[in-house]
């Protein structure tokens, strides 16, 4: 397995605990969850089942009885039907489990666990009743929950103000891969790519491992996005949709802000998602943010210098955008290989190259040597100027010092000339006449490839090129 060290130590710890365990694996959908649990146990599941999307509660628990046969219960005469409802199936499974005799840790895996749940359905009280009542106190078990739907395991598990509050005993977030991930995973499967290619293939598909593994090795990345993205029969040609349409019920309303988002690279306040979309500001809004944040769709950040008021909400998700910039309006089957080196696609390689730094500040900070300084990351845009200064990512560090990170995407080392060395230093002077700050500030390339030596090379302090972060797991 490629990366997941700290994960699957986690789970290999919590099977030889001793104690009861109710861990809940949670992330994007196709980041790689259940392959995660699949590989660090095998198929050693006392119970496993997973949850269909779109089945209406008595089908769930039809096939949820299903998979209790195969695993071996058998009802008694006079047992009650286990499919009228989930208090029944769930005691079905806690027989099961008693009168197994078991010898050691029990292992049952539940996963996609949202869909199980569907509206008017007594799963949440019926799981509850079987965790709380009795489970919980079996110190030979070990549950595993796994779900893509986040909002819903934040709502009905982590936040959930009655019975299982506090009750799961780890939480794991699971992320998409860095970009150090991805390059081990490409080696792995000998798909050849230099480090343009690399950063690239991020900015297409961010680090969701699903993806990846659809390239082959046989084609350039070029041939590969054509394959994999464009053309109707491209097997992400409708991959949004059904991202939408599985993790949401009426998933509209989540489309229009993520598309409001799309328009607007600096980010979006609320009050300007919810005037563009023609949404009231209020409860349903605040969901639709939340849910889409917990699925690692969009972010909520504050910009610099505004710790309470002002938070803009910014779309992260690069597969997200790459589709609503380029898939959902091409019929073309070979547009993104003839699409290479014009003007639209420099325009969405700089963007992109942001949020694939925005995605690695962890790597950046330890290129930088400051992964051990307390800092709160930002971005910043000037009133003064009429939003035409702006700095893509600020690090404002409890050292004292504040580096002012430009962001550049070149296919070589990046010059820095007369004119941009000008517009470097006014950037960082209106940044300390704005901000009033004291704090000493570091002018940051992050670059491709790294600052071609030159007579306004040294106006950087500090520098970080990709070939540093791609080494750093």
């Amino acid at each position: 397995m490629i990366g997941r060290v700290e994960e699957q130590r986690i789970l290999h710890e919590l099977a030889e605990s001793g104690e009861a365990e109710f861990v809940v694996i949670y992330g994007r959908r196709r980041v790689g969850k259940t392959y995660l649990v699949r590989e660090t146990f095998g198929d050693d599941f006392f119970f496993s089942f997973t949850g269909i999307a779109n089945c209406n509660a008595r089908q769930q628990r039809i096939e949820f009885v299903k998979a209790l046969r195969e695993y071996g219960w058998k009802p008694k005469a006079d047992a009650r039907d286990a499919t009228e409802s989930w208090f029944e199936a769930f005691d079905a499974l806690r027989m099961l489990i008693t009168h197994a005799k078991p010898a050691g840790r029990l292992l049952l895996f539940i996963d996609e666990m949202p869909w199980m749940d569907n509206k008017k359905s007594d799963f949440v009280p019926a799981f509850e009743h079987f965790w709380n009542g009795w489970a919980s106190g079996q110190k030979h078990i070990m549950l595993i929950v796994c779900g893509s739907a986040a909002s819903w395991i934040t709502k009905k598990i982590f936040r959930d103000k009655g019975g299982l509050y506090n009750r799961t005993t780890r939480q794991i977030a699971l992320k998409p891969f860095t970009l150090a991930e991805c390059a081990a995973y490409y080696a792995s499967k000998g798909v050849s790519m230099n480090t343009q290619d690399l950063i690239e293939s991020y900015m297409i598909f961010g680090g969701i491992p699903y993806y990846l593994r659809m390239l082959e090795r046989q084609y350039s990345l070029a041939l590969n996005v054509d394959r994999i993205c464009f053309g109707e029969a491209a097997p992400l040609r409708h991959e949004f949709n059904r991202l939408m349409d599985t993790l949401y019920a009426n998933p509209e309303k989540y489309v229009d802000v993520l598309e409001a988002l799309h328009t607007k690279k600096q980010g979006l306040t609320r009050e300007a998602i919810a005037s563009r979309i023609h949404f009231g500001n209020g409860g349903n809004l605040t969901r639709i943010l939340l849910e889409l944040e917990e699925c690692g769709f969009i972010r909520k950040y504050n910009p610099f210098g505004k710790e309470k008021n002002g938070a803009l909400y910014h779309l992260t998700d690069p597969f997200i955008a790459f589709h609503l910039t380029f898939i959902r309006h091409t019929e073309s089957a070979n547009y993104w290989s003839s699409f290479l080196d014009n003007a639209s696609h420099r325009a969405w390689s700089g963007y992109a190259f942001e949020q694939v730094c925005l995605a690695h500040i962890t790597q950046i900070k330890e290129a930088l040597g400051i992964s051990g300084v307390h800092s709160n990351v930002s971005s910043w845009v000037s009133h003064s100027s009429g939003g035409g200064a702006q700095i893509d990512l600020v690090i404002d560090r409890a050292d004292r010092v504040i580096n002012l990170c430009e962001i550049k995407f070149a296919k070589g080392p990046f010059e820095i000339d007369r004119a941009y060395d000008r517009v470097l230093r006014e950037r960082v002077e209106t940044f300390r006449t704005e901000t009033k700050t004291r704090k000493a500030l570091h002018l940051t390339m992050i670059t491709t490839y790294g600052v071609k030596p030159g007579k306004y090379a040294g106006i950087a302090q500090a520098e970080v090129c990709m070939d540093e972060l791609v080494s750093r797991f």
